[in-house]
């Protein structure tokens, strides 16, 4: 699946992924591919993504949302 984290500023990140782990609103949760539809809010903390090669990525953010539409991924971060 593709993945953005993006802030009012710049592009944070931008690739593909197998896997994000993501600080919800009301408890830590993943996206995997296939994921349904969502819209979640962010709270601060850490996201994880694992590439397909298995690598693993962290991002700290101070909140946010989130969309998942049709395997792409768009993070707007704090």
């Amino acid at each position: 699946m593709n993945v953005e984290i993006i802030n009012p500023d710049k592009l944070i990140y931008s690739g593909k992924a197998s896997l994000v782990q993501l600080p919800g609103k009301d408890g830590s949760f993943e996206i995997l591919n296939n994921h349904a539809p969502i819209i979640a809010i962010l709270k601060m903390g850490q996201v994880k993504i694992i590439d397909d090669d298995k690598n693993a990525e962290y991002f700290e953010i101070k909140g946010g949302l989130i969309e998942v539409v049709k395997n792409k991924v768009l993070i707007l971060a704090e």
